[in-house]
């Protein structure tokens, strides 16, 4: 098994910047009608920058690593037991090559490639790559985590620190849970200063764990999603649990998860916002 080392950062962030300027950039806003799908509903979409961008990754990575497992979310539509595998797997690579493609195929730059190591079950390194800018945000575990900007600058990413409810900035997306429960929600969002939603994970990770909103709020959990992202959020100091409190585990997929900059802020939310009534 060829293993990974953190230098080997460099490597995968060029494969994002590559892959972004031969398959992403060049198909935004040239979309044509028939270059976009419906997968399960209309705001899941899927087009041939996903399709060809996740191949380009996955191509590139096995060549590097040729034992690895790849995890891809669009591979996993086609052999959803690749998640399976996730949780025991020497080493893996985690992908969701145009997080936010909604907002992509509507022409709105606010997207992202994200991209997680794990080994054994432990995820050791996250990239989001944003491929309008050429900036990425990284995090190797233990080593905090960076702005890498596409103009070779590197600054350290930090979450915001502790405030009041009334002054937080923060979202939980609630597209994915029934309508009382979206209606109580949304209520308690009033409690906050600001309410916002990009319906982007990869956006949502990079303004969390960069110190520009306050918290963010998910139910869905697809490894694709969060994985690299509750990394990099860690690495910049954040605290992230599950709905119920309990610490996310790879593997688990319901339960909900919920960033924010600290233990007690996150108390606070989760009881304001989520739990009340």
């Amino acid at each position: 098994m060829t293993s990974f080392r953190d230098h080997d950062l460099d490597l995968i962030r060029n494969i994002l910047i590559e892959a972004g300027e031969a398959e992403i950039m060049p198909r935004f806003r040239a979309l044509a009608d028939g270059d976009v799908t419906e997968k399960k509903s209309s705001i899941d979409l899927v087009t041939d920058a996903d399709l060809l961008t996740e191949k380009r990754v996955t191509e590139a990575l096995l060549q590097i690593y040729p034992d690895a497992l790849v995890v891809g979310e669009e591979a996993c539509e086609q052999n959803p037991r690749l998640i399976d595998r996730l949780v025991d797997a020497d080493l893996a690579f985690v992908i969701d090559p145009v997080d936010g493609t909604f907002n992509f195929s509507a022409g709105l730059p606010v997207f992202g490639t994200i991209l997680a190591v794990v080994e054994k079950g432990e995820t050791v390194a996250g990239l989001i790559h944003d491929p309008v800018n050429g900036d990425t945000l990284i995090a190797a575990r233990g080593a905090g985590a960076f702005v890498h900007s596409g103009a070779g600058r590197r600054v350290a990413a930090k979450v915001i620190a502790p405030r009041p409810l009334d002054s937080m900035v923060g979202t939980i997306s609630i597209n994915d849970i029934d309508r009382d429960r979206r209606q109580r929600i949304a209520g308690n969002l009033a409690k906050t200063k600001m309410a916002f939603g990009y319906n982007c994970s990869a956006y949502e990770y990079w303004l969390a764990a960069t110190g520009k909103v306050d918290f963010i709020g998910h139910f869905k959990l697809m490894p694709w999603d969060h994985l690299a992202g509750l990394l990099i959020h860690a690495e910049a100091g954040g605290y992230s649990a599950h709905h119920d409190g309990e610490l996310f585990r790879i593997g688990q997929l319901s339960g909900g998860i919920l960033s924010a900059p600290d233990r007690d802020s996150w108390e606070m939310i989760a009881r304001e916002i989520l739990c009340a009534g």
